[in-house]
């Protein structure tokens, strides 16, 4: 997709080092927006808030974690896609298995592509290549 507020380009997979993604609003916003943003607010000295909708940034990983969780409670395919991946570095696989196919039923990319990965020999979930090409597939 596109960044929401200038429409640059941006990479398919979210990578916290060149994008951010918004848990109020699920946005993926570009670095540059973002920066630009975060400067106007430490030059005005005004509270921070999410670049897109201006919703207050969380204080606490927790308070993060329970808005990304109820987007995803919400159906939001960003923030599903987003808990998946977070359950898998988490190790729980069965957990990413399950918000990927929420996520993946919406037409997630990024989600097709990370079942594939899972599908495919030695990854953590049963080998199947037939859903790995199908993800695969979906994912393109």
């Amino acid at each position: 997709g596109d960044c929401p507020i200038c429409g640059i380009p941006l990479p398919l997979s979210h990578d916290p080092q060149t994008t951010a993604m918004m848990g109020c609003c699920s946005k993926i916003i570009c670095p540059g927006c973002n920066y630009v943003h975060q400067i106007r607010q430490v030059e005005q000295r005004l509270e921070r808030t999410c670049p897109f909708c201006r919703h207050p940034i969380p204080k606490s990983n927790e308070e993060a974690d329970k808005i990304l969780m109820k987007r995803a409670e919400a159906n939001d395919q960003v923030a599903l896609q987003f808990v998946g991946t977070t359950r898998s570095e988490e190790g729980d696989i069965k957990g990413a298995i399950e918000y990927w196919k929420k996520a993946a039923a919406m037409g997630d990319a990024e989600a097709h592509f990370r079942l594939a990965c899972l599908y495919a020999p030695g990854n953590g979930a049963e080998e199947d290549e037939k859903k790995e090409i199908y993800h695969l597939e979906q994912a393109a």
